[in-house]
């Protein structure tokens, strides 16, 4: 039942201390404000880090050559290591029932180009169907390359949307013919990627037109395959961590480098990676709730402190109060709504400028690795919850102590 007289005196009790009511309010507003706000940008952190790695597979296995640094079985240190066509065959026949997307590419870093009068240099690269989902390239027109072009050779070419801006502007690409280094390729679709306008600079051809066209024999400078992914993180790390240990020691083995050689045949697993970087933000996260909790923690002991404070200051009257019948229920509920109404009132003042600031200041961060940072409204409602909660437990102390005090002894303190 709502009782007017009750909070007619709490309000008034509250404007009697206007400065330590501020002061308790503001180190519980500011409890909740922190934690909002950390754990806003520990998801911006998580957002930001994920959408890095949506720029191409999460389960992907990419190998690399260099030159050996080392000398192995009468070879000179300083060999390039060059792969070609049956090591990827080779990897691709082995692994077949772990692999879901594979392609090996041949890069040419700075090609010519053209269109009518306009000219690019941007990077065209030999590559294969799989090589579309493994980029988590979507088509905004046309195909992408496929498996015919690889057995026929055909120069055909799929370009990113910053190379149709630049060579087409609004005119239609597709079934027209660029010219790279000079040769005729049809454009036979358009494509867009997660990673932004530099992935969308490059223009992709059948591998097989690649090594031909360039001159490049059976070479192939990258092997990249994406691991099927089970229900079971861990075993797919397991798995991907297997996979890439074996693929390494197999081309050593191959090519005749040394085991201990580091840089001659480089594997790189973007899901340990993952996994090593989730941990991290859960490591982040869970310091964010720490800070932000003792934060909260300290506001409250602040809460009961006051609530001390009061009870010791208003002895008298609920001395008298109790002489004249008042139950001790009714003092504990008189001091319990005091603290209550404090912590709730500050609680959701914090929570509502913390939400709101993360609000305006989201949209403007703009860096690769924090992305709209924001905090899921019923989590924070409950975080306030709570709080209330905490904060009745605060001052149930001093509010029990306040209903055990003895009218004679309340009325003879000064």
């Amino acid at each position: 039942m709502f009782d007017l007289e009750r909070w007619q005196e709490i309000f008034e009790t509250l404007r009697k201390n206007k400065l330590r009511t501020f002061l308790t309010g503001l180190s519980v507003a500011s409890g909740i404000f922190i934690l909002v706000i950390l754990l806003g940008f520990s998801k911006g952190l998580e957002n930001g880090v994920k959408s890095e790695f949506e720029r191409d597979a999460t389960n992907l296995i990419t190998v690399w050559t260099s030159v050996t640094t080392k000398g192995y079985k009468g070879l000179n240190p300083g060999r390039y290591i060059q792969m070609k066509n049956e090591n990827f065959d080779f990897i691709s026949k082995k692994y077949e029932k772990n692999i879901e997307h594979e392609t090996a590419l041949y890069s040419i870093w700075g090609a010519d180009i053209t269109y009518k009068n306009e000219s690019v240099r941007y990077q065209v690269r030999g590559a294969m169907p799989g090589h579309q989902f493994i980029e988590n390239a979507d088509m905004e027109s046309g195909r992408f390359v496929n498996q015919t072009d690889l057995d026929e050779t055909r120069k055909v070419a799929v370009i990113g949307r910053k190379l149709k801006q630049d060579l087409f502007k609004d005119e239609n690409p597709i079934d027209k013919d660029i010219k790279i280094f000079g040769i005729s390729f049809k454009v036979v679709g358009v494509f867009i990627d997660p990673g932004g306008e530099r992935e969308e600079q490059q223009a992709y051809i059948p591998l097989s037109t690649s090594q031909k066209v360039f001159g490049a024999g059976d070479n192939i400078r990258n092997i990249l395959v994406t691991v099927k992914m089970s229900d079971n993180f861990d075993e797919a790390v397991e798995l991907s961590n297997n996979m890439s240990q074996a693929i390494e020691n197999e081309l050593k083995l191959i090519h005749t480098v040394s085991p201990d050689d580091t840089r001659a045949i480089q594997v790189f697993n973007t899901l340990e990676k993952a996994k090593e970087i989730y941990s991290i933000i859960a490591t982040i996260q869970a310091v964010f709730w720490f800070v932000g909790i003792g934060t909260i923690i300290a506001g409250i002991v602040g809460v009961g402190n006051i609530m001390l404070i009061i009870v010791k200051e208003r002895t008298k009257e609920i001395g008298i109060r109790k002489a004249l019948g008042a139950l001790p229920i009714s003092i504990i509920g008189m001091i319990l709504q005091e603290a209550v109404f404090v912590t709730m009132f500050a609680g959701l003042f914090g929570l509502i400028f913390g939400l709101g600031l993360l609000e305006l200041a989201g949209p403007q961060i703009q860096h690769d690795f924090i992305k709209n940072p924001q905090v899921n409204f019923n989590l924070a409602l409950t975080t306030v919850f709570i709080l209330v909660v905490a904060g009745a437990i605060a001052g149930f102390i001093p509010a029990y102590r306040a209903a055990k005090i003895k009218p004679i002894v309340a009325l003879r303190d000064e």
